[in-house]
């Protein structure tokens, strides 16, 4: 009986260390020095390929991604947004058009659309320079800080706010710097 016992023993052995191989052939190849390196692209991993960017698209993308450019389209962007919230305000007032001389007058349509024209385009360079400002002051922060978070847009926000308010003053500028910075942290907030 004892003989019988020893050969299973012995079998069990065996089979404990073929375990024990096969454990470690596996791990050998997973992570060990035979694992293969394989390239991550978006077709393997079950996504779409995208095909390699040739030297124009990467020469297109590095000038939309400039401080310039975001600028630019923050400053053209604002202009006709001000112009158009200028016009709207200005089609709401009921003094619009009116000669402050002679109360009486009726105003002529011509006259009216001047009023309008000229309240649109104080809009529209007001809300340029504001956008071009922020944008640019924006895009330097957050290229200076390595960062892309709320952060940049609180700080760009008071210091465009600043920059405006301190025109009036010191106290204006602090309080311009905090109303911007607030107005940023809402939006980034509601936005992220």
């Amino acid at each position: 009986m004892a003989a019988p016992a020893r050969g299973s023993e012995e079998r069990s052995t065996a089979g404990q260390q073929n375990e024990y191989l096969q454990y470690s052939v596996v791990l050998e190849h997973l992570i060990g020095s035979k694992r293969q390196i394989k390239e991550l692209n978006p077709s393997v991993m079950g996504g779409l390929p995208s095909p390699h960017k040739t030297e124009e698209q990467k020469m297109i993308e590095r000038g939309m991604e400039s401080c310039a450019f975001k600028a630019t389209l923050a400053c053209i962007g604002g202009f006709v947004l001000g112009g158009a919230f200028g016009v709207f305000t200005a089609g709401i007032d009921t003094n619009v058009g009116f000669d402050p001389k002679d109360p009486l007058k009726t105003p002529t349509a011509r006259e009216v659309l001047r009023d309008m024209g000229q309240r649109g385009m104080s809009y529209a360079k007001n809300f340029a320079i504001v956008g071009a400002m922020f944008s640019c002051t924006e895009c330097i922060i957050e290229s200076h800080r390595g960062k892309s978070d709320w952060k940049n847009a609180v700080y760009s926000g008071c210091i465009t706010g600043g920059a405006i308010g301190f025109r009036a003053g010191l106290k204006a500028g602090i309080l311009g710097c905090g109303g911007f910075a607030a107005f940023s942290a809402a939006i980034e907030y509601y936005l992220r």
